[in-house]
């Protein structure tokens, strides 16, 4: 436990001593970022919730409202189909996030509207073929 800081000794003194103290003990030689340089970001402008863009980053979480993450994963599904190196991968990827729209059809969340339907397995698996057609 910190021990209080002694009558008539100045407050800076005293955390000096207590962390000059603790590096000594090697107290800070395991924590995150030890030995790794400061962010880029410091000529930024100052932004109050920099530390719950960080964290929200780091954990991969949105602030996007759920209608509008499914529509970016949506895009973001189809781009990953076309780019698919089988049939069988577009189908799973095309299945997978159709589900997730249907689901969100069916039960709107709060926010606005979906705003798609899900995706033609067959018409995205046609177009697929289509590409890889041509690369090769």
């Amino acid at each position: 436990m910190t021990e209080r800081k002694p009558p008539g000794v100045p407050f800076e003194s005293w955390v000096d001593k207590q962390i000059h103290d603790a590096q000594a003990r090697g107290d800070f030689d395991t924590l995150p970022g030890t030995g790794e340089p400061l962010p880029n970001d410091l000529e930024a402008p100052y932004d109050e919730l920099w530390w719950v863009k960080r964290k929200m980053a780091r954990e991969g979480l949105s602030s996007l409202p759920p209608a509008l993450a499914l529509r970016k994963e949506a895009e973001d599904a189809l781009t990953a189909a076309h780019a698919a190196p089988s049939e069988r991968a577009v189908r799973k990827i095309i299945t997978d996030v159709n589900a997730k729209i249907r689901d969100m059809l069916l039960k709107p969340p709060p926010g606005p509207p979906l705003g798609r339907k899900p995706y033609d397995v067959e018409e995205v698996v046609r177009q697929w073929r289509e590409r890889h057609r041509t690369d090769a």
